[in-house]
């Protein structure tokens, strides 16, 4: 028996009336992640990963974390601590590349690369200093997805491991400058701070940046008079506004800096260049002129320095003396305060990981999250970094593309 047009119109209509069952969104299938920590072997890194505490919660929440021994040993972090948080303590490294993702604070050598499975996941910095190009093939060959947290932007735009490490750097840079004005470390004996009735001592930072910033807060707090000098109002009208007090700013004059150079106790070099050298803003004949007894703290090493006096030293041997001023050019200030550096490291590192597990896996993060994929560099063994492309004369890819073709 047939129904005719009108007929079949009046039951789609009380069809449409009778209750259904409630259509659930079906959401992201929560990933388990499997989580690596090796010892860092890089000659200066004292840092780790992550802390105990952090370990401890991405247990409870039904992830696995492996810890090579002596990981965090260097920040005073003891194996126990981190097996009582619910890590397994690890003493064969190769046992640790197993995990799924390897979680370091520098980048991994030739041997450590070895030692990684395919296709697995990589957080570390990305130093393009000692970042050399056989070990970027090595980490491609594996079809290594490698992420750089010093390049992973917040819903902000900003980076926040590289602002935490500049806090520290800067605040550290005023406090090691306080320390090799003293007496004990064969300084002139002046106090970094203001004292009724004796003028303040002179502080010059080149650099409005995160680093600046926070040395700059430090040294206002004790009394001290600083001068900040950097080639961008908007950085230097920034700064004047976190830190709630009007200093004296300049654009980077030459004859303006060699003057406050001349009359200042401290200079610190803060200045940041974005994938390249940092620019050599303060020549070996204005050093010269500097009061004898002064202190360069040249933050800047990591990336060549601001000064042309400046050479790397290390945290046995910080110092050196050259036309009678001191000089500290020691990279990685953070490692200097290596478990203060691990918790603020370890602060980002968590909740990522977290957010990670519940997106699905890094993958779908990757996809979804642009502040995230901004800091990939290899992607399933495809270089996506068009910085080092260029640097090292390897092919790459636009992550964006490979990304849709998905």
């Amino acid at each position: 028996m047939s129904l005719s047009g009108d007929a079949l119109k009046s039951l789609a209509f009380q069809a449409s009336l009778s209750p259904k069952e409630e259509m659930l969104e079906i959401g992201q299938k929560k990933q388990s992640l499997y989580i690596g920590i090796p010892k860092e072997t890089e000659l200066q890194e004292q840092r780790v990963a992550l802390v105990p505490e952090s370990v401890g919660f991405l247990v409870a929440n039904g992830h696995r974390v492996v810890v090579e021994s002596g990981a965090g040993q260097k920040a005073n972090f003891s194996d126990s601590d981190y097996s009582e948080s619910g890590a397994e303590i690890i003493h064969d490294t190769k046992e640790v590349y197993k995990a799924d993702i390897i979680l370091k604070v520098s980048p991994p050598n030739i041997k450590e690369i070895s030692l990684m499975k395919h296709r697995q996941i990589l957080f570390s910095a990305l130093q393009l200093t000692v970042q050399p190009k056989d070990a970027l093939e090595k980490l491609m060959s594996k079809k290594i997805t490698a992420i750089a947290w010093d390049y992973i932007e917040d819903e902000n735009g900003s980076f926040p491991l590289i602002r935490s490490m500049g806090e520290i750097a800067g605040t550290t840079s005023f406090l090691i400058a306080a320390e090799l004005m003293s007496n004990a470390n064969n300084g002139k004996g002046l106090m970094l701070g203001g004292v009724a009735g004796i003028s303040p001592p002179e502080l010059v930072i080149i650099g409005a940046g995160t680093v600046g910033q926070f040395a700059a807060s430090a040294a206002l707090a004790l009394g001290v008079s600083v001068k900040v000098f950097d080639n961008s109002l908007f950085k230097l009208r920034r700064l004047q506004k976190e830190i709630g007090h009007k200093v004296f700013t300049s654009v980077i004059q030459p004859k303006v800096l060699e003057k406050a150079l001349k009359r200042c106790d401290v200079a610190i070099g803060a200045i940041s260049a974005p994938g390249g050298r940092t620019p050599c803003i303060v020549s070996e004949d204005m050093v010269k002129k500097m009061k004898s007894g002064s202190v360069i703290v040249d933050v800047s090493i990591d990336k060549g320095g601001c000064f042309e006096t400046s050479k790397i030293t290390t945290h046995q041997k910080p110092t050196f003396l050259k036309h009678d001023i001191i000089h500290y050019c020691v990279p990685n200030i953070g490692s200097r305060v290596s478990r203060t550096a691990s918790y603020s490291l370890s602060n980002i590192f968590s909740p990522l990981l977290i957010k990670i597990a519940d997106s699905g896996g890094c993958e779908k993060l990757i996809q979804n999250a642009k502040g995230f994929r901004h800091g990939v560099y290899i992607y399933n063994g495809t270089l996506t970094s068009s910085i080092l492309g260029k640097a090292f004369d390897l092919p790459h890819k636009n992550l964006d593309l490979l990304i849709s073709a998905l």
